[in-house]
Formats: C-alpha cells, sequence, structure tokens
C-alpha cells in the first residue's frame, strides 16, 4: 500500500454545478454483456480516502486496513482468471475528516494514477469531493460510509456511489427501535445533531419517521456547530421541556464535550440516550475521549451486515484477523472492501480504466441481473465478465443492488447498547428496506 499525506488547504472552495445523471442508467442493467472486453489489457490504481487523524479516526485504520486486504484479494484474482489487467498496490491518503483536506487528499491521488476512489468516510467530505472533484475529473467514487440523504440527491454526474445505505433508511430504524423499546409512541423526544449533512440527515429522518408514527418532539433538530469550544447553551436547549429521551447525533468529537455540558445540567441521563454509528466505539467508552458518564447506558444504531452471516463475511473476518495490521474490526470496514472490489470489478466489466467507462459498470455489476459472486469467487466473476455474461456482486457487508443514485435499496444495521462500565453491545440485527 502506497500512503501519502498532505497538509490541509486554507484556500475556500466554491462549488460546481453539474447536471444530474443517474448513476448507470444505460441500458445495461447486469454487468457485462456490452462490448468484447476479453483481451483488455490496462493498468489501474484505486486510490483509499481514509480519516487517519480527526473526528473519525477510530475508523481509518480497520478502514484501510480492509481497502488494502480487498486490493490484495482482487490483484489475485486477476491473475487467476489469466486476465491482462495490472491492479497496482492501493494508494492511501488522510483525509484528516475535514472537506478541504479531503478534496485535496481526491486531487492528489487522481494526479498520481488513481483510476477510481473509495471514501471519504464523512458526509461533509463526500459531497464536496463528488461535486467538485469526482465529477469534474470524471473518477467514479464510492463511499464506505457517508450515508447523508443529501448524497442521494448530489449533482455529480452519476460518479459518486455508496455500500452504506441513506440515513433515510437508519433515521426510520431508530424511530422502529425506539417504538419497540418503548413499547408505543408516547415518549416525548429531544433531538439534536452536529449541524452537518450526516448529522441533519439522520436527524431529520427520525424526525419524520418518529411523528409520521405519531410520536412527539420537542421541536425541530436542535443543530450545533462541531467547533464550538462551549455547549452549555445548546445543552440546555437539549434538556428544556423536560423531554423523557434523547436522540443525538455526533462524533467522538465534539461529544466528548457535548456529553459533559449535558451533564451539568443535571437533567440529563445517558441511559435514556439514543444515537447512531459516529457514537458507536466496540472497544468500548473508555477507549475514546468521551466521559464515561455521558455514554453509559445509551443505545444506538449502525450500518452492519445481514442477520445471516455470509459464507463471504466469514471468510473476510478470519481473512482480516489473520493479517498485520489492527485486529480489532471497525464500522464499515467491510464496506469499505466491498467498495475497492466494486472499482476493480467495474473496471473489469467496461474493459477500460477510464474513469467515466469505469462509472457506467459499477451499478450494472452490483446489481441484479446476473449470476451471483463473492469475493470468494472473484476470479470467476472476471471470468464471467470478460465472456460477456452478466453478474451481481454480493459484498462483504450484504447484497449491495444499487439503485440509480448509486444508493444500496435495503439497509442491514446492528442495534447495539452501553453497560453501565460503557462496554459496547450488539442486542439485535435488523433488516430494512429504502422506501
Amino acid at each position: 500500500m502506497r500512503r501519502l499525506t498532505l497538509a490541509p488547504l486554507a484556500l475556500a472552495l466554491a462549488a460546481l454545478t453539474f447536471g444530474i445523471a443517474a448513476c448507470g442508467d444505460d441500458e445495461d442493467e447486469g454487468g457485462g454483456g456490452g462490448e468484447d472486453v476479453s483481451s483488455a489489457e490496462f493498468e489501474m490504481t484505486v486510490g483509499a480516502l481514509v480519516p487517519l487523524t480527526g473526528d473519525l479516526s477510530q475508523f481509518g485504520p480497520p478502514g484501510e486496513k480492509a481497502a488494502d486486504l480487498a486490493a490484495q484479494q482482487a490483484q489475485a484474482a486477476l491473475e487467476d482468471a489469466g486476465t491482462s489487467i495490472t491492479l497496482n498496490d492501493l494508494a492511501s491518503s488522510d483525509t484528516q475528516t475535514e472537506p478541504a483536506a479531503a478534496q485535496s487528499a481526491a486531487r492528489q491521488l487522481i494526479s498520481e494514477g488513481a483510476n477510481c476512489l473509495v471514501g471519504p468516510w464523512a458526509s461533509s467530505e463526500t459531497v464536496p469531493v463528488g461535486r467538485s472533484v469526482a465529477a469534474r475529473d470524471e473518477i467514479p467514487l464510492i463511499s464506505p460510509s457517508s450515508t447523508s440523504p443529501e448524497i442521494t440527491e448530489l449533482p455529480d454526474n452519476g460518479y459518486v456511489f455508496r455500500t452504506a445505505p441513506s440515513d433515510a433508511i437508519q433515521g426510520a430504524v431508530l424511530a422502529d427501535a425506539i417504538e419497540k423499546e418503548e413499547g408505543g409512541t408516547d415518549a416525548v423526544v429531544s433531538v439534536a445533531a452536529r449541524n452537518d449533512p450526516y448529522g441533519e440527515g439522520i436527524a431529520t429522518s427520525f424526525t419524520e419517521a418518529w411523528e409520521a408514527k405519531g410520536g412527539t418532539t420537542t421541536g425541530e433538530p436542535i443543530l450545533y456547530d462541531p467547533e464550538l469550544s462551549s455547549y452549555n447553551s445548546e445543552a440546555g436547549d437539549i434538556v428544556a421541556d423536560s423531554p423523557d429521551l434523547f436522540v443525538i447525533i455526533d462524533f467522538e468529537e465534539p461529544y466528548n464535550r457535548v456529553g459533559p455540558a449535558l451533564t451539568r445540567t443535571g437533567d440529563f441521563d445517558p441511559a435514556n440516550l439514543w444515537t447512531a454509528d459516529g457514537l458507536a466505539f466496540e472497544d468500548g467508552v473508555g477507549a475514546t475521549s468521551v466521559p464515561l458518564d455521558t455514554l453509559a447506558g445509551a443505545s444506538g444504531s449502525r450500518p452492519s451486515g445481514p442477520e445471516e452471516v455470509s459464507p463471504a463475511a466469514e471468510a473476510f473476518d478470519k481473512l482480516y484477523k489473520s493479517e498485520p495490521g489492527p485486529k480489532g474490526r471497525g464500522t464499515f470496514d467491510a464496506q469499505n472492501f466491498d467498495a475497492v472490489t466494486l472499482c476493480v470489478l467495474g473496471a473489469v466489466a467496461a474493459g477500460s480504466n477510464e474513469g467515466s467507462a469505469i462509472a457506467e459498470q459499477i451499478q450494472a455489476v452490483a446489481s441484479a441481473p446476473g449470476d451471483k459472486y463473492d469475493y470468494t469467487q472473484m476470479a470467476d466473476a472476471i471470468k464471467a465478465l470478460q465472456a460477456g455474461e452478466d453478474i451481481d456482486f454480493e459484498g462483504v457487508s450484504g447484497p449491495l443492488d444499487l439503485d440509480d443514485n448509486g444508493d444500496p435499496t435495503i439497509g442491514f444495521y446492528d442495534l447495539y447498547e452501553y453497560d453501565d462500565a460503557g462496554k459496547f453491545s450488539v442486542t439485535e440485527k435488523v433488516e430494512k428496506a429504502a422506501e
């Protein structure tokens, strides 16, 4: 794996406007079945945009490892299939969980020869990278974890995809989980979130889903600036009106300051808190900078995989834990593995390393019609594509089945909780289709 280190940009970036085009909206709905790609010969590089520093840094190392393993598996499969396609080692760059740095990282990876990008992780990064880099440079971008509903209608000219479902689904999952836990919708919920596409997306979709069930909130979601030095005023607003429950959507930073401000009000009990993937720490609260008394007893949801673990998911888990690097799995590592694999299969189906050609095939190889293959059968999938056959790639994270906007059409989620000591555990797995 080749890693690039970039300094953050200080320049303000102007948004570019592009016409909206559906992802993979050509007449072929399956991977393959088009031009003769059996003798394609080219070299390609997948670039990974990972948050090794910043608010999502706990997810970066496992995500980077997963992407590197995917590239290694794809390299071996291309050789086993007897192709004349060369996949270079993964090129990786730290986005610092910052929009400007993510755009700089994407541009440098492309300048270094990346034909397809995976990442970034935060929706606040993916929105500008998709609009101002991927669409402009005609390089497909597949995020493993950017879940904001805003990305569905992003003016990206069909170059942005994701392997994690939209938070339009996760907000409804949270509403369902709270209704089940409470035995109804009588609880009054205070909803708050970091003011960015991720936080606002889940907060808004939860509020809509909860109110559609007949539930009550204390008002519009309270959106707070992630860069504030103090959250005492915001905490007062969140606990006002004595809500029964709280739904707060945030990352480790700044919840490590928001939580204490809530505790100081004297009107906040984390046992009444529901949250999402940004505060899902598999190693427990103690492994973070978040004070225990702000998350102990809290519950939440996070994107995951199907309840019935597939052979591919089992194989990936064994592979991951046997290889050097972080041993602990991270949320969205499977989705990043799948994103790299889709980059490669898209190129094989296109018979080209041109970004525009790869983008046209990503939805096709990830969706019906076609014979199903997973990464353990990747050499066979490559042979099928080069023979002009359709495939329907099944990811480690589950069936992908991307729609015309590049979004998975079904979401799989873990419901989790922290005990009084801050230990993390998954309590239930749920599945929900996009509406």
